[in-house]
């Protein structure tokens, strides 16, 4: 959907929506999107149309191209996702979650800044398991199913590489491959990483509905 359309229909879209796995979520400088079931990519590409993963967002996150000033900019949805449009006068109502996306944003910022790719690959599925993991006996079972071609435009590696790797860390015991090729992060390498994701990601106390902030029930 192009930009004009959007604008044009921009009123008659202010509702929660469902898309299809695959489908791109509308994109407008005045509207952020409140995801409330499923999983969505953002991403950006260069000329050569090589592909950039800006993040990875779940229930209760809010995204939207007025919090990137990357262009272009797309909401991809990796699975069927329920969202909610957000016009400017909601935007008050979600400050904890515009400021959550930020600090998302720039945890993965922090991933792709390590020197090696088997680093960063396991630092990605760290933070992966942290944000869409599930207990399981063996560790935390990573419940968003990723392409090796989008891990590698996360961690800015090859699609090659990236199959590569995930064979070394499975050899090594770091990632488990299940029958169904979900991952599972074991107990040893997700429970050393949560602690400094929560630490990272939780709110400070200024900006936790302090008396600086109005905030409207």
């Amino acid at each position: 959907m192009n930009h004009s359309s959007i604008s044009s229909d921009l009123a008659s879209s202010l509702a929660t929506r469902t898309f299809k796995k695959q489908d791109a979520l509308p994109v407008d400088s005045r509207l952020l999107w409140k995801i409330e079931r499923g999983i969505v990519r953002t991403s950006t590409w260069n000329r050569e149309g090589i592909s950039t993963t800006l993040g990875f967002w779940g229930p209760g996150d809010v995204v939207g191209k007025p919090l990137s000033q990357t262009d272009p900019y797309e909401i991809e949805c990796l699975e069927p996702v329920t969202a909610t449009a957000l016009p400017i006068q909601l935007w008050a109502h979600e400050l904890d979650a515009i400021i959550l996306s930020v600090r998302q944003t720039e945890n993965l910022l922090t991933i792709i800044s390590n020197d090696t790719v088997s680093s960063r690959l396991l630092e990605l599925l760290a933070w992966l398991s942290y944000k869409f993991g599930r207990e399981v006996e063996a560790g935390k079972l990573i419940m968003v199913k990723l392409t090796h071609q989008i891990i590698a435009e996360s961690i800015r590696a090859t699609r090659v590489t990236v199959t590569r790797v995930l064979g070394m860390l499975e050899q090594e015991g770091k990632i488990i491959r299940r029958s169904d090729h979900q991952l599972i992060l074991p107990h040893h390498y997700s429970t050393l990483r949560e602690n400094n994701y929560e630490r990272k990601l939780r709110l400070t106390s200024t900006l936790e509905k302090s008396e600086n902030y109005e905030y409207i029930s």
